[in-house]
């Protein structure tokens, strides 16, 4: 009852079916296309609500050259817990980061056995707080190619209170 040439009309059918449904889907895709150019999406009529500009962030002022005396070192701390997987606070003793001890004021890539990746040298020359403040916000951005993977402290005060408390390990 089931022989070749049963066996290859069904096979015929599926592809058939296939062929006419690839077809039915280019033509509609063809007929009804609404976007623009290359695939993007034109707004025929477009109704003002001031959401952009409400939506502008705040910019949040930072004195560099008080900030160290201000900021909270206690509240730092927790916030150092975020790096303490990959840094260490004692001198000369590096992770998968360098230590961060005496960070605030050293020359950037110096750290002592720490192989750097030279992404850092190509942007600063001194772990000012205003550029640890930079660095902690985004490393990837501020530093492009370095080799930290972390994503980056979002809250501004909470890159001040970690840049207080690592200047409480210095010497």
């Amino acid at each position: 009852m089931l022989d070749t040439m049963t066996f290859t009309k069904i096979v015929g059918s599926f592809c058939g079916a296939l062929l006419i449904f690839l077809l039915g889907k280019w033509a509609a895709e063809t007929l009804y296309h609404v976007g623009g150019a290359h695939g993007e999406e034109v707004a025929v009529y477009v109704i003002e609500t001031g959401e952009e500009e409400a939506s502008t962030e705040e910019v949040v002022e930072v004195n560099f050259d008080t900030m160290i005396e201000t900021a909270d070192a206690g509240a730092g701390e927790r916030v150092f817990g975020k790096c303490r997987a990959c840094h260490k606070l004692e001198k000369g003793e590096n992770a998968a980061g360098p230590y961060l001890y005496n960070v605030v004021g050293r020359d950037v890539g110096t750290a002592e056995g720490f192989n750097y990746s030279g992404a850092l040298n190509e942007v600063a020359d001194v772990w000012t707080p205003e550029n640890l403040y930079h660095f902690l916000e985004n490393p990837r951005g501020w530093a492009p190619g370095t080799s930290m993977g972390f994503a980056g402290l979002n809250k501004s005060e909470d890159r001040q209170n970690l840049i207080a408390y690592l200047a409480t390990f210095s010497e």
